[in-house]
């Protein structure tokens, strides 16, 4: 049980319900409350309607029945004399109008009266004097009615045979309230007319109360319904804000440790960096002993030209030891008015020709264009690019008598120049040529190397790439050829802050 109960806290635990989840789930109860009440209370008005309709004709009828029965009893009742006195007939026509004016006093009764067909006529009764003499006088001649019954006639006229052959209670509903009565009238046991009832009862006092309780009692559910949600609300957002502390001292501690872990990174890849350019550096002092070495009349100013370029790229390296990450000012400046060609005529003449033992291994090309603008690049931040480029196609083109290939275009339409470093050897790894989800090559990556063994190997195109694209501003891509070798391709688009037009 207890395993169960865990297990199902540590399911709901997956779930983190902020104040907004809360707050949109207060709006949607209460909507659907609202809802739920507002069909509720159209459904009831309907049956209220409905119920209100049935009642108000049934009423109608009761009362118009009542007034027929009451009419007949009182006429059945005087027949029966065989004599009548003055006193009694007016006592029967007394209680005939007492019959007929009663209801009227009533706010939902608007008209009664009494319908008798003779011959093609129909005559209407509203006075007891003259129903009176109808039925123990003459009949022939009757006086007309106190008011005018033409729709009570009209109406009649369209159902007066089947009151005839039914004799039973029809009634017309016309608009939403008013009802139109028609009672057989057989007095003694013998058909002889309708009474007519036209009625208006009126009960929306009754609706509107029902409505107006209900209206209350939805409202007061409402209301405990919101105050409920209310305090469900404090109560979670207390618990949300203990959370939400919880979670900023955890950020907090997360980021001092990230901070922490990037200032390590940054320490190793600049100790890296070092290491990387140490060694060229004990590589180019080898250089300048080798040039005090034979210094002499002759080439004095030769040998003064290399060991001037020499000492620079020295003082460069010491002062990248300085910083993690270089002022871009002396990076990229106008004030540099670099040319490309003679970079490349530096390197491969006073550096890579210069290593005698590997020197028959292979050789270089150089196919550059004079055209090309100066750049505002510092000089030796343009061999820290190269440089890369060149070895790692002396290094890896796993083949004797190696031939790179530099070419330098410019193209004045695009005020673009592109700068090519290509070899004929093995090429490069398939694998090496596939893109990360940066759009990032993994040759250009870091620690990517085929040196399998090598300490700080799978640096140097990295830093290439990485000096190239950020820093300069330049386009950087590797491709191999067919049938065989590689290319490296350096694309500089003049106007832009890594260039000099």
């Amino acid at each position: 049980m207890r395993r169960a109960q865990e297990k199902v806290i540590r399911k709901f635990r997956k779930y983190h319900f902020e104040l907004k989840h809360l707050f949109v789930l207060l709006i949607v109860l209460i909507f659907f409350q609202i809802l739920v009440s507002l069909v509720h209370k159209s459904s009831l008005k309907k049956l209220l309607v409905k119920t209100q309709d049935w009642y108000q004709q049934d009423s109608a009828e009761r009362l118009a029945n009542l007034l027929s029965n009451s009419l007949e009893m009182l006429l059945e009742t005087a027949s029966s004399s065989a004599s009548l006195t003055p006193e009694t007939a007016r006592k029967i026509i007394q209680g005939i109008n007492n019959i007929l004016s009663q209801p009227l006093l009533q706010q939902n009764v608007e008209d009664i009266c009494i319908l008798i067909p003779e011959s093609n006529r129909i005559f209407a009764i509203d006075n007891g004097q003259v129903l009176f003499h109808y039925f123990f006088d003459d009949h022939s001649h009757l006086p007309p009615p106190d008011k005018d019954h033409s729709e009570a006639i009209r109406y009649y006229r369209q159902i007066r045979e089947k009151i005839r052959q039914q004799e039973q209670i029809f009634s017309f509903r016309e608009g939403r309230a008013t009802f139109h009565v028609f009672v057989p009238f057989v007095p003694k046991g013998e058909f002889t007319g309708a009474l007519y009832v036209r009625n208006t009862p009126n009960f929306n006092f009754i609706t509107r109360e029902i409505i107006a309780s209900f209206d209350e009692t939805a409202m007061i559910f409402v209301a405990l319904i919101l105050l409920g949600l209310l305090a469900m609300f404090y109560i979670s957002s207390y618990t949300v804000k203990e959370r939400d502390l919880a979670q900023k001292q955890l950020f907090e501690e997360r980021e001092q440790r990230l901070r922490v872990e990037i200032h390590h990174q940054k320490e190793a890849q600049f100790t890296r960096r070092i290491y990387h350019t140490h060694h060229k550096a004990e590589k180019v002092m080898g250089f300048i002993k080798e040039d005090l070495a034979v210094l002499s009349e002759s080439n004095i100013e030769e040998v003064k030209y290399r060991v001037e370029k020499y000492a620079n790229f020295i003082s460069r390296v010491i002062y990248d030891m300085k910083w993690y990450d270089l002022p871009l000012q002396t990076i990229r400046n106008p004030i540099f008015r670099t040319d490309i060609n003679e970079v490349l005529r530096f390197i491969v003449e006073n550096i890579f020709l210069r290593i005698s033992e590997k020197k028959h291994l292979f050789r270089f090309e150089l196919d550059l264009d004079e055209r090309i603008p100066p750049v505002a690049i510092n000089e030796f931040v343009i061999w820290e690019i190269i440089e890369p480029l060149i070895q790692n196609s002396l290094d890896h083109a796993g083949e004797k008598n190696v031939t790179i290939t530099i070419c330098t275009r410019y193209h004045p339409e695009k005020r673009e120049s592109r700068l090519t470093i290509a070899d004929n050897g093995r090429g490069i790894q398939p694998e090496l040529l596939e893109e990360n989800e940066a759009g990032i090559k993994k040759i250009f990556l870091e620690n990517v190397s085929t040196k399998k063994g090598l300490h700080n190997s799978g640096f140097g195109c990295y830093l290439a790439y990485e000096i190239a694209t950020q820093r300069c501003g330049w386009n950087l891509e590797v491709e191999n050829l067919q049938p065989r070798g590689c290319r490296f391709t350096i694309t500089i688009q003049h106007g832009t802050p890594g260039s000099q037009a």
